[in-house]
């Protein structure tokens, strides 16, 4: 996983939140109230939720626009663990708490593809396979 993970507070504006995600060149960034996860925000947050609604990115908060309900994993947690809850939710990352849901980084399956153990696993490649089926669109 990632340690070390850069956050944005809930008060911050989408345009701070924008300027973060491109000096970090990452697309998404978890959402911090001090040291507890409220969320995550992404640039297509920003874009759907907040610009295409009218939102102003220097006026509007990425409390407006950021996913409250966010999945996550914990540190202990065992990689297949992780990478089940990954390809049943279709997502290529989850936010890693201490069990005080602390936030303690990001993982990614790209972390859990490159993990020694991986290949023992044997079922990354089916991971990416099932996260990168194309799901139906909300209307």
């Amino acid at each position: 996983m990632t340690r070390d993970v850069e956050t944005i507070p809930p008060e911050a504006s989408l345009q701070q939140a924008a300027a973060a995600m491109e000096a970090l060149g990452v697309g998404s960034l978890p959402v911090c109230d001090g040291k507890r996860l409220v969320g995550a925000i992404t640039d297509r947050d920003i874009v759907v939720r907040g610009v295409a609604a009218g939102i102003s990115p220097m006026d509007g908060l990425v409390s407006d626009c950021m996913t409250e309900d966010i999945v996550y994993a914990f540190c202990d947690e065992e990689a297949d663990e992780v990478l089940e809850r990954m390809k049943t939710l279709q997502i290529r990352r989850l936010a890693v708490l201490d069990r005080d849901k602390t936030l303690a980084g990001i993982i990614s399956l790209g972390d859990i593809a490159t993990e020694p153990r991986a290949a023992a696993l044997g079922t990354v490649g089916a991971a990416v396979a099932e996260i990168s089926e194309p799901s139906r669109p909300r209307k």
